[in-house]
């Protein structure tokens, strides 16, 4: 088999890891389920030209296979021939020793006609594959039938939605505190918790310094969110690189979509072997961990986190609601993620825990938030499924009469059902019985959700949990993480 091409399982064979992309047996088999899949989501494939490509470098890999069976049967068969007539050549003469020579040259052209004519197969498959790779690697999995099909985040389902005993989120923050809500630029700006003037100055827009009782508060909630999962729900914490290859950008379902959002780091120009490219999540490297591994069944599931800075380039218009601290170049973010066995009902408890561990965490914050069920078009290339939770920011939304934000949902948490479309594209898979197990090998089912994203989540933080006097309380389980400090201001 040469590089490049696939095999009987979808196999994409081509650089340090083995890519198998998507199961190509399942589109040969119901290519409509995936043209459906991918126009709910709203993305364009070239599935015509996608399964013609597959089907000419099938039928010319399976030609080169024939015409290679057939050159070894050959060279098995030709070295007895040649030995026989070369001890005949010693003995004949004229006419016949001409003759036998012609014999023996014939015997060996055999192969390497053959040769030639497979090598002029593999330049033909070498040609098509990097076509054929690349429409491939558009494909996005397609959504769970239980997705809701929409165009956009607007057309999202609201679930469920929870505050804080004595906050009425049908009410305004005045009716419910009895004071006018501040926004949290005036509340980092009053409380000397943010230079946005400094940041940008450091590193243009988007950018902020934490000073202060602002960077532990800071601090405090990315401490807290690692030890609630490690301490309470038993998730191995992990520190992994940011900057990371980009094959793991690719095998985790963010390249070839997204590359506008993240930030590229050329080595390349400077002599190095290979470009790198900063995370936007921790997800990217938690992913890449076991890239190209086989891993032993009864390890599963796997449960990891990480504290990890996260950089994305938020391409996108900016806006009254993306101002201050909510949609920035670079932030710290906790990140869970599952790998599991590739059974759906156990990928949709998961994915339910998941979401528990996140509302648990919350509640504890005292932060009221919402889970929205993501339509198709929302989902993005990778997700089977995803729900959104946000959390209510009073000083974020449209102005009232007053002049002032009456509160809006802002997005904190993403937490998404992937099934084993990361873990083809990684080349993760599980054998029963051990790594030494004679077992059939399994494509892994992956999960991962938010736990914080840091400094996002202080705007609920500080906005919620403000006085009528300007200060701001911090949260009880926060303050054994600020030093004791149950006030800032």
């Amino acid at each position: 088999m040469g590089p490049g091409m696939p095999d009987g399982d979808g196999t994409v064979t081509g650089g340090p890891l083995r890519s198998p992309m998507i199961d190509l047996k399942a589109l040969r088999e119901d290519p409509e389920r995936f043209r459906r899949g991918a126009r709910d989501k709203g993305i364009e494939v070239d599935f015509d030209r996608l399964l013609e490509l597959d089907r000419r470098l099938r039928v010319l890999e399976t030609r080169r296979q024939e015409l290679r069976a057939e050159q070894n049967r050959l060279s098995k068969e030709m070295g007895p021939q040649i030995g026989r007539l070369s001890g005949q050549l010693k003995k004949a003469e004229g006419e016949a020793r001409a003759q036998i020579e012609a014999q023996i040259a014939e015997l060996k052209a055999g192969p390497q006609r053959l040769k030639e004519q497979i090598d002029a197969l593999s330049a033909e498959i070498a040609e098509i594959e990097p076509a054929f790779r690349a429409l491939l690697l558009q494909v996005p999995m397609p959504p769970d039938p239980d997705v809701p099909v929409g165009a956009s985040s607007d057309d999202n389902v609201e679930i469920r939605r929870w505050s804080p005993e004595g906050y009425d989120l049908g009410r305004s923050f005045e009716e419910n505190r009895g004071f006018v809500a501040r926004t949290h630029l005036e509340l980092v700006r009053d409380l000397g918790l943010a230079d946005f003037a400094r940041g940008v100055k450091l590193g243009g827009t988007r950018h902020y310094v934490l000073t202060g009782l602002g960077a532990r508060l800071h601090n405090a909630v990315l401490r807290y969110a690692l030890d609630f999962m490690v301490e309470r729900h038993g998730f191995t914490p992990m520190t992994v690189p940011v900057l990371v290859r980009e094959e793991m950008m690719i095998g985790t379902g963010f390249f070839p979509g997204g590359r506008d959002q993240a930030y590229h780091i050329e080595e390349t120009r400077r002599g190095a072997g290979e470009d790198l490219y900063l995370t936007g999540t921790g997800e990217v490297s938690l992913m890449g961990l076991h890239a190209g591994e086989i891993l032993d069944a009864s390890d599963l599931p796997l449960r990891y986190c990480t504290l990890s800075t996260c950089f994305r380039r938020e391409a996108g218009a900016g806006g009254r609601d993306t101002a201050g601290l909510y949609r920035i170049h670079q932030f710290d973010k906790v990140e869970q993620v599952v790998i599991c066995e590739a059974d759906e009902q156990t990928s949709r408890r998961w994915h339910q825990r998941m979401i528990g561990f996140v509302e648990e965490f919350l509640q504890s914050l005292g932060l009221a938030y919402r889970l929205l069920q993501c339509c198709t078009g929302d989902l993005g290339a990778k997700n089977a499924d995803m729900v959104d939770i946000e959390c209510w920011m009073p000083g974020r939304g449209e102005e009232g009469p007053d002049g002032r934000p009456v509160g809006a949902f802002g997005e904190t948490h993403s937490a998404s059902r992937l099934y084993d479309f990361q873990c083809r594209r990684l080349n993760m898979r599980y054998r029963e019985g051990g790594e030494q197990g004679t077992g059939a090998t399994t494509f892994c089912h992956s999960l991962n959700n938010t736990v914080c994203a840091s400094p996002r989540i202080l705007i609920p933080l500080l906005e919620m949990h403000q006085q009528a006097d300007g200060s701001v309380a911090v949260p009880e389980v926060l303050r054994p993480y600020m030093g004791g400090i149950e006030r800032i201001g």
